[in-house]
């Protein structure tokens, strides 16, 4: 018999496609999902899969290559080093036009006011605002102008957004946590001038921003990407440990850089195997 699933998707960049592989599980494995809580990167994935999109969001990003994805990034932001604008186009094209309330399940994309200092649930109206809300990344994404408040990535506060599946009647609440502790077996430094990226990227990168910021060893780009992982790590630890989901799907934080999506099918193929793992026996 079929089991109903409250989701939670977690914050964590390029990390967040591993949650593609957990629902691609679930839905091979006879469990329905009914509502899904994102942040983030679980925002984006969740509201794509409850519009029906998500194989169509895979199947554009993984075609795509680096330079692909720095053409969709406009360096011109204030408050952020990426107005966003372009990406949201593109992203909006695929799709659709979307009311939350219209969709076939339940869905909540978590923001935070910085200014409040409170989570903001953004469970009606568009659709795409709320995923543009929700993933405004601070330093990196410009924040996101939206019902008279300045929103900017929901885990700055609440990384795992277990509270707005309380009042589910469903089988299960299953959260997926992407910013579990530091495993060794993935934890490498990404140098920009290694090889692992075109000398033409570097210099686009250094035109836009010091040269430290993007490729020293320990720049401003890995200092902030990593305090912010290891922030999300912590409240994350708190969040579940005051409102333990039925299951919680744990990823190291390390299991890739934030903006690694060139990595997408790895992850995808991560997430899926970890969620056969957890729940596979049971």
């Amino acid at each position: 018999m079929a089991k109903t699933v409250s989701l939670v998707l977690g914050s964590g960049g390029a990390r967040g496609m591993t949650h593609v592989g957990v629902i691609r599980w679930l839905e091979e494995n006879d469990y329905v999902i009914k509502s899904i809580s994102g942040c983030s990167m679980g925002a984006l994935i969740g509201g794509f899969y409850a519009a029906g999109k998500l194989d169509t969001y895979v199947d554009w990003l993984c075609e795509l290559n680096v330079i692909d994805m720095l053409q969709l990034l406009d360096f011109k932001g204030s408050g952020g080093l990426v107005s966003g604008e372009i990406l949201m186009k593109k992203l909006t094209e695929l799709i659709g036009d979307h009311q939350i309330e219209d969709l076939d399940m339940k869905y909540t994309a978590i923001a935070a006011d910085v200014t409040a200092e409170k989570e903001i649930w953004l469970n009606k109206g568009s659709l795409i605002e709320a995923i543009r809300a929700s993933i405004s990344l601070p330093l990196f994404f410009v924040p996101y102008h939206l019902n008279s408040r300045d929103l900017i990535d929901g885990g700055v506060l609440n990384p795992v957004p277990i509270a707005p599946t309380f009042n589910d009647e469903t089988d299960l609440t299953i959260a997926v946590n992407l910013g579990g502790s530091v495993d060794p077996a993935y934890d490498k430094v990404v140098d920009l001038d290694d090889g692992s990226t075109s000398q033409k990227i570097v210099s686009y990168l250094k035109s836009i921003a010091s040269p430290e910021f993007f490729t020293e060893r320990k720049s401003m780009y890995k200092i902030a990407d990593q305090s912010f992982d290891a922030m999300q790590g912590t409240i994350a630890r708190m969040k579940l440990s005051a409102y333990p989901p039925d299951v919680e799907i744990e990823f190291p934080r390390n299991l890739c850089g934030t903006l690694e999506f060139t990595r997408a099918r790895e992850m995808i193929d991560h997430g899926y195997k970890t969620c056969k793992e957890v729940l596979g026996e049971s």
